[in-house]
């Protein structure tokens, strides 16, 4: 499991213990004859939900900024930050969201915030996977968020829409996911 360690910068310590892994239920209704089912998820966050990639050579500029785990080295973005605050409200209310799927064997959705009175869209990237424990616990590991900007204008996939629960099931059933045409 991931447990994120604090950020300090200047003086003031960056908590990220709303980052650390935990767990949810989300239970599908039941629909014409077909009983409810529950889904256990075990919801992980990746350091790219509160840090951006270096820049060129801004390495040795910004070291005081560099956040590292075992994998990588990354800029702690205090917007990104700020933002990540909502995820754990966003992934327990993600059975009420649209989920598209990315083409590339995961998934995003889609959050509008204003900001000043401005629309930004929050996009959460994420993937699931059976996890190993028994009781057929699923991971939903959420890669990355950020705010769709200038900085990633082109990058977002075509919005193939697919249900969550198409997911959960799929995932639990050792079923593909193929993208919606």
């Amino acid at each position: 499991m991931i447990f994120w360690e604090p950020f300090e910068h200047d003086g003031i310590v960056y908590d990220l213990s709303h980052l650390h892994p935990t767990q949810i239920e989300l239970i599908q209704p039941g629909i014409g004859g077909n009983p409810e089912r529950c889904f256990a998820i075990q919801v992980i966050f990746s350091l790219h939900c509160f840090t951006r990639s270096l820049k060129g050579s801004e390495a040795s500029e910004i070291e005081h900024l560099i956040y590292r785990d075992r994998r990588e080295d990354r800029v702690f973005d205090f917007g990104r930050y700020e933002l990540s605050k909502r995820l754990p409200e966003i992934v327990k209310a993600i059975d009420r969201r649209a989920c598209f799927h990315s083409g590339k064997g995961n998934f995003f959705l889609i959050e509008l915030l204003t900001s000043e009175g401005q629309r930004q869209e929050y996009e959460v990237y994420f993937e699931a996977s059976r996890s190993g424990k028994r009781g057929g616990l699923i991971n939903l590991y959420v890669q990355s968020a950020y705010v769709r900007d200038a900085s990633h204008k082109s990058s977002q996939p075509k919005k193939k829409k697919i249900g969550l629960f198409v997911i959960l099931h799929n995932i639990q059933n050792n079923k593909p996911i193929r993208a919606p045409k």
